[in-house]
């Protein structure tokens, strides 16, 4: 069976490390990163916790894909309280460290307590013990990961770590992996800094080899990296393009998220989305983007290498910043765009540097930013609070907005809080564009109806990755559903849901579901971990983790009330394009969703609901 079967469980107080066998009884119910991680934290923690407490604690995990040829199996998840939302917090990330832990024999590391000085856990094999890491608070995450292989003598030493956001505890700070693949988002990386855990440094030697079926595994794996290759998303618009090539697609049709919201389509896309960064600059001549890149096993390679014109008032001076880095996926492009109105390339290329170079999400940071433009356009904040002119547009505001927020300084400190907070504080909590305290991502939910749906009842809060209903209603994934209705949408947000859940626990990429649907996954795992992963199965293990997640946030304190979506985008008519006059139908959706679910007109799951996913 594919899991390694062992989980490290670091006692950040006592300054211990000690090896314990995986609950396997929990594997088969769970599967393993999301589901299996979550498991253990629900049983561990008091669902009231303070996030940001000594008893809080915080899980890498891997899954049963993960570090095997199965297409995209490098993912790894953090599973903590996450200290934006207090709710849970799950967040995603690729790269190689995830297939590194594999590769040293673990599946997973459960950090509990706190230290009192700051350390990095080293993991080499079997071998693993806490090192100081003095010499490392205050640095980048860049200057992390390059002192601790270098230290290490190793260079290819696998580091996840945080950077000044973390340490400062910024609520939504990363987790970085590999220069700038991230478990972006709710906060994760403000729990590893509340922890004085700065990174964790693994080096595996050992492979995965304990496969159930290999021979099955090797011919269905290269079947379906067939269906990957031959799809038209996965084949050739992402490798080509990247996430980059919805920009112009989600703007034409009216659900671009423009200036907080108030607004559904910018006049600037077309100079921050997938053309742009592959047309020479008038500047310099030279294109932005650099090459594309992949993370382990992955055949579909959507990662964005990008480079900033050297004559950009952004990095003018500053030439540790001219190199080849991390491009805008396009969540970042969006948030750090059109939710500000800001259309220059190059500094949004400067801000989505800096958020990963200090750890911090770009998601929630230009959200957060496109808030204090318009209370800045209002006039309850003023230049002196800010520092500078804050108008919608103003690509200076930006690259200032992400240097103050990285290093934690001035007005910074109060962006670092995210939306909800800073509008709460300035009395208008009607402008934070979030649901359960975390950001929006790039879709607004009057043209795209099912993400109105999905927004509200994420788990971790406002969220794309646990239901992308985009697939069907805009890219006609497995069905074309009609964006603008209402008809479906609490069917589809659940399939979705639980689909995904399933996807995020196996290890691998949930873009793999532009072309595979579990029906295409359950082969894999059931020639990896045993014949008993039927597709009914599978499907029942998503469900079970929707429904612990949700279980654990009833716990916590979230009610129906929580489930729900800004006044903006229920109240307010969209102006322009396909979705002109229209506002969520979320009360329509709500009920319905709530029936099919198993739970009560509270959002609580039913005692027959329990029962069943055998909660």
């Amino acid at each position: 069976m594919s899991w390694a079967g062992k989980i490290l469980r670091v006692n950040l107080t006592a300054g211990t490390v000690t090896s314990e066998p995986l609950r396997m009884d929990w594997a088969k119910l769970y599967l393993g990163s999301r589901g299996l991680a979550t498991k253990y934290l629900v049983e561990e923690i008091d669902a009231k916790v303070d996030p940001l407490s000594i008893d809080n604690k915080i899980i890498w995990a891997t899954g049963p894909l993960t570090g095997t040829m199965a297409s995209t199996g490098g993912r790894y998840t953090v599973v903590t309280k996450g200290p934006l939302t207090g709710a849970i917090a799950c967040s995603n990330s690729g790269g190689y460290w995830g297939a590194e832990l594999k590769m040293a024999g673990w599946d997973m590391v459960i950090f509990e307590g706190a230290s009192a000085k700051p350390v990095y856990l080293s993991i080499e094999d079997d071998k693993a013990e806490l090192k100081d890491a003095a010499h490392l608070w205050g640095k980048s995450v860049w200057e992390t990961e390059g002192i601790i292989k270098k230290g290490h003598q190793d260079p290819l030493v696998r580091v996840s770590s945080i950077g000044l956001a973390g340490e400062n505890k910024v609520l939504f700070a990363a987790v970085v992996n590999d220069l700038h693949r991230a478990a972006g988002r709710s906060g994760v990386g403000a729990v590893m800094g509340s922890k004085n855990l700065k990174a964790i440094a693994v080096r595996g030697t050992k492979g995965v080899g304990n496969i159930a079926n290999p021979k099955e595994f090797m011919r269905v794996t290269y079947e379906k990296k067939k269906i990957l290759q031959d799809n038209a998303v996965t084949g050739a618009g992402l490798p080509t393009y990247g996430t980059q090539v919805l920009m112009s697609v989600i703007n034409e049709m009216g659900a671009l998220p423009t200036r907080n919201h108030q607004d559904v389509a910018f006049e600037g896309a077309k100079d921050i989305g997938a053309e742009a960064m592959a047309t020479p600059r008038a500047t310099d001549g030279k294109k932005p983007l650099v090459t594309n890149q992949a993370c382990f096993g992955c055949t579909i390679a959507c990662g964005r290498i990008q480079k900033i014109d050297q004559n950009h008032f952004t990095v003018d001076n500053k030439p540790q910043y001219w190199g080849a880095s991390g491009g805008l996926e396009y969540e970042a492009a969006w948030a750090l765009g059109a939710a500000n109105g800001v259309k220059d390339l190059d500094a949004l290329q400067y801000a989505n540097v800096l958020c990963n170079e200090q750890g911090m999400d770009p998601i929630t940071f230009g959200a957060t930013i496109g808030a204090v433009m318009e209370l800045y356009q209002m006039g309850v904040l003023t230049k002196e609070q800010l520092g500078i002119d804050a108008q919608f547009g103003s690509a200076q505001a930006l690259a200032h907005f992400a240097e103050i927020t990285a290093r934690g300084e001035g007005f910074g400190i109060e962006i670092g809080q995210g939306s909800k907070r800073l509008c709460t504080k300035y009395g208008h909590p009607e402008l934070s564009m979030s649901v359960k305290g975390q950001e929006f991502p790039a879709y607004d939910s009057r043209g795209i109806q099912g993400m109105g749906l999905t927004y509200a009842t994420s788990n971790r809060g406002a969220c794309h990755l646990r239901s992308y209903t985009v697939a069907s209603e805009v890219l006609g994934i497995p069905v074309k559903t009609d964006p603008l209705t209402a008809d479906g949408k609490p069917e589809l947000v659940m399939a979705f849901q639980d689909a995904t859940a399933a996807f995020d626990s196996a290890g691998i990429c949930i873009f793999t579901s532009f072309a595979w649907g579990l029906a295409d996954v359950q082969p894999q795992v059931a020639a990896a971990c045993g014949e008993e992963f039927t597709l009914e199965n599978l499907s029942l293990i998503g469900e079970r983790i929707w429904n612990m997640e949700r279980d654990f946030n009833n716990r916590a304190g979230f009610t129906s009330k929580d489930d729900t979506l800004p006044k903006r985008l229920l109240e307010e008519p969209a102006k322009t394009g396909p979705a002109k006059g229209l506002v969520n139908k979320l009360p329509e959706m709500l009920p319905k969703y709530y029936d099919i679910r198993g739970w009560d007109g509270d959002g609580q799951l039913k005692a027959a609901t329990r029962e069943r996913l055998g909660l």
